[in-house]
């Protein structure tokens, strides 16, 4: 299971659940919690506790889960949401959390996940269920983007419901800094930036690219792959065509370890917004953050390109590094009925609107209308109709949570060492142990 893709999808299958989106039942659930084979409610829910785990439990996440708790009392008010969000990690404590309570059969209603091969674990391990009719009668293919069903599909069958879509390959600056820099455009390669960094770094700013805890330091260096490799090259080191220990990827690690020379020193337990904010205050030029920092710069109350500034990685015009998040089934929940009265609402076209307006991200449906949305969102919904697509690595798209973790090590490992050759040894050898 470990090595399967999730890109490996039957298209047919797709094809399949727009059909019965067609013919599915509404046929009222009569007891409370229903079961797993009817997505039917009564008017009002299906009814009793729906505990939904998370790991937003601040900032605009809060906010986006919040919009959804108030949704879902007005849509379900026989059922009781119940907030089981756990901060902290960008979701690392959490997972250990739910690791936790899902060996000790003790799953919540549903829980929060990163779409693509972050799920497989949990699926190997059956601790999670099919969604097909779920998706089927939220319209299936009709309503989401085949690049997104293909990143959801394991063998014929869905298990989450997608919630909104990040790009995690954006540079967010300063627009003053770079000004007293005088720096006018963007640069088109990893070279081109780190030429301006020195540029930055000349003109007075001690940190021209702000880092955070580990997880935002294989965000960074998964971006800086996707320009080094270029698309192909980047998507086959998820399937064995490109090797870790190429040329490439020793010229990644090695950009990458000049990246940091001009970087701030963090801690792991720093998150996120501790690097952005040191864009914001103009302590730094530069942080790589997915899109959900825009919220974070218009909570300060920053203006887009008379305060910030945001483009695509230098060397990635035209590509999109996906995420997801996503909700689940988990086998064995105590309300399956209510959790599926959830899981229609996160998926449906009114739930995506006023999740994703306040965390940033981008509904994952095709028929939420662009114009409701501010122009961050508007042109990121754009680039997602028209990029290619990687998948990130740090956001559970592109490998499993033990790959995932493994590459974490070496991350960590890496800050210490600053040993670029030791990371890529590091990673080859992760890589061997979850490739074909």
């Amino acid at each position: 299971m470990r090595n399967r893709s999730v890109a490996t999808v039957a298209i047919a299958t797709i094809a399949a659940l727009g059909l019965a989106a067609c013919g599915s039942s509404n046929e009222p659930t009569p007891t409370p919690g229903g079961d797993t084979s009817s997505l039917a409610t009564t008017s009002g829910g299906a009814g009793g506790e729906v505990g939904v785990f998370t790991w937003w439990a601040a900032g605009s996440e809060k906010k986006g889960l919040d919009e959804l708790e108030k949704l879902f009392k007005e849509k379900y008010p026989n059922d009781t949401f119940v907030n089981l969000a756990v901060a902290g990690g960008a979701g690392s404590n959490a997972k250990a959390k739910l690791a936790s309570d899902l060996q000790n059969n003790q799953p919540p209603g549903s829980f929060q996940g990163h779409a693509g091969a972050e799920l497989l674990d949990y699926i190997d391990a059956e601790q999670i269920e099919p969604v097909n009719d779920v998706i089927a009668a939220l319209g299936g293919d009709k309503v989401f983007p085949k690049s997104l069903l293909d990143r959801l599909t394991v063998d014929g069958n869905i298990y989450s419901v997608p919630s909104n879509i990040h790009r995690a390959n954006v540079v967010w600056a300063n627009t003053e800094v770079l000004k007293n820099a005088g720096i006018n455009a963007v640069p088109t390669d990893i070279k081109g930036w780190i030429a301006d960094m020195e540029k930055v770094k000349a003109s007075g700013v001690a940190t021209p690219l702000s880092v955070a805890g580990t997880w935002t330091q294989l965000q960074l260096f998964e971006t800086v792959l996707i320009s080094d490799l270029g698309v192909d090259k980047y998507n086959g080191l998820f399937d064995g065509k490109t090797a870790w220990d190429s040329p490439e990827v020793k010229q990644a690690a090695a950009d990458y370890k000049t990246l940091l020379t001009y970087a701030n020193t963090a801690s792991d337990g720093d998150d996120w917004p501790v690097a952005t904010d040191m864009v914001i205050d103009g302590k730094a030029a530069y942080n790589v953050m997915g899109d959900w920092a825009v919220a974070e710069f218009a909570a300060k109350g920053k203006k887009e390109q008379t305060d910030y500034q945001y483009f695509a990685v230098p060397g990635q015009e035209g590509v999109f590094d996906f995420l997801a998040d996503s909700f689940t089934l988990p086998k064995g929940t105590k309300n399956p009925g209510g959790t599926k009265d959830w899981l229609m609402l996160i998926g449906s076209a009114e739930g995506q609107k006023a999740f994703n307006l306040a965390k940033g991200s981008i509904p994952a449906r095709t028929d939420v209308p662009a114009t409701d949305f501010p122009p961050y969102q508007q042109s990121a919904m754009e680039a997602f109709k028209t990029n290619d697509i990687v998948s990130s690595i740090a956001h559970g798209a592109a490998v499993s949570l033990a790959w995932n973790a493994d590459m974490s090590t070496a991350i960590s490992k890496f800050y210490t060492t600053k040993d670029d050759a030791g990371l890529v040894t590091d990673l080859t050898a992760a890589a061997k142990k979850y490739l074909p």
